[in-house]
């Protein structure tokens, strides 16, 4: 938009030019004083702003003119150079952060997928071994308890047959007693008859034969006996 300042036939126009837009101020008799910022129209007043802001105003046309209209646009174009500095430094510190928040997110992301197919076969490898280990221990396991099964069945049969031989001889034994004792007893029996036998022919004969060893004969007879009874 544009504005004009009447009054004179003198016309006085300027052009500032920035990094980011453009503006263009006319003062002339015919329409008065014109401004135009990036497309923006002020009919009585400038404003120009960065951070906090900071802006001028013009109330009429005598107020401009007192100043003089150089230096006026001298202090619009000194605003406008000073706001153009500041955006551009604004654009500069935003392009280095945006490079440093980049730089940040490639440090962040994860790298190139590794492989490791070699260490799935490795495992795969020690697994294997792992269960055949197993299996092995399980068989010698089953091994050791069949032996175990089959040590105490022979135990059992070895302290059976031990038994029943025990018995056995304690029942012969017994017997072997008795037999023993009725051994003796006719032992005793049959030498009390041939005491009393011997001891008659001996008062018949001692008078005949005294040369007769009769305790010899008698321990012969009970040595016979008693190997009998052994037997």
């Amino acid at each position: 938009g544009s504005s004009g300042l009447g009054g004179g036939s003198s016309r006085t126009s300027c052009r500032l030019s920035g990094g980011l837009g453009a503006g263009s101020c006319r003062l002339g008799s015919a329409g008065g004083l014109g401004s135009t910022l990036g497309g923006s129209s002020y009919s009585s007043c400038y404003s120009f702003g960065s951070g906090g802001g900071y802006g001028s105003s013009f109330g009429g046309v005598d107020g401009l003119l007192a100043g003089g209209e150089k230096a006026t646009m001298q202090n619009l174009n000194d605003r406008l150079a000073s706001y153009l500095d500041k955006v551009r430094a604004l654009e500069e510190a935003n392009t280095e952060l945006e490079v440093k928040i980049r730089d940040w997110y490639q440090r962040q992301a994860p790298g190139p997928a590794r492989d490791y197919s070699q260490y799935y076969r490795t495992i795969e490898e020690l697994q294997n071994k792992i269960l055949t280990a197993t299996v092995d221990n399980a068989n010698i396991l089953l091994q050791i308890d069949n032996a175990r099964l089959a040590a105490d069945d022979f135990r059992t049969k070895v302290l059976d047959e031990l038994t029943l031989a025990r018995a056995d001889l304690e029942m012969q034994i017994e017997n072997l007693k008795e037999e023993l004792a009725y051994l003796k007893k006719n032992h005793e029996e049959e030498m009390n008859a041939l005491r009393g036998q011997v001891g008659g022919e001996i008062n018949v004969e001692m008078d005949a034969a005294p040369g007769v060893d009769l305790s010899r004969i008698l321990n012969e007879m009970r040595d016979q006996y008693e190997k009998m009874a052994e037997k």
